[in-house]
């Protein structure tokens, strides 16, 4: 029955969001949990006398039991940096859509991070706030990239169809295929040399 007394309490209050996971407060969870159950236990498993087992390839992993009621519950949860990425004994890079990102090494207190959350996990196999890691287990949505659009080149205008028209000189390719910006130039160069041949007249 405390399961299900467990699993009503509303606990949205006490939850942050973190890159769009939710963590329950440890404080908040142990003195909930603690009032329906005041004689609870809880373990740190040790290996080697070291709260945590620990693999190069995959990283650190922790582990908590708690008994309450007679009921004895695991729970597990890898030592995770703030994009929730595996740390290891030393920094390691990965690749992303945006660029390449940095994992750091591992330090205690990412472990002791990594403890309290697993009992706070391990509480919600009674029943404490068990809600929020609904989908938790779902494969993650394949994101597609998006599409890179393809920059639109201004064609030339109609009025600097005209005046290129007009002036008659002798351009590499036909007037129709120009863009606008080439357009602009070559009108620009004209005016340039205009303005140049006025100047010597005037000097003259």
């Amino acid at each position: 029955m405390k399961f299900e007394e467990l699993l009503k309490l509303n606990v949205n209050d006490k939850i942050e969001k973190k890159n769009g996971l939710s963590y329950l407060s440890w404080s908040y969870a142990v003195a909930e949990f603690t009032k329906a159950y005041p004689d609870f236990k809880y373990e740190i498993k040790t290996f080697n006398n070291l709260p945590y087992m620990y693999d190069e390839n995959t990283g650190y992993m922790v582990f908590t039991s708690i008994t309450a009621d007679g009921q004895t519950k695991d729970m597990w949860l890898p030592v995770m940096d703030n994009n929730n990425k595996a740390m290891k004994n030393k920094p390691y890079a990965y690749k992303t859509s945006y660029g390449e990102k940095m994992v750091a090494q591992a330090t205690m207190f990412d472990v002791n991070k990594a403890i309290m959350r697993c009992l706070v996990k391990n509480m919600a196999m009674f029943g404490l706030g068990l809600y929020i890691y609904n989908g938790e287990d779902l494969p993650e949505e394949t994101k597609e990239k998006p599409t890179p659009k393809t920059a639109t080149i201004p064609s030339i205008t109609p009025q600097q169809l005209a005046v290129l028209r007009g002036l008659k000189i002798k351009i590499a390719k036909p007037l129709e295929q120009l863009t606008y910006a080439e357009a602009k130039a070559i009108l620009e160069k004209v005016d340039k040399v205009k303005v140049a041949k006025k100047t010597l007249a005037q000097e003259i």
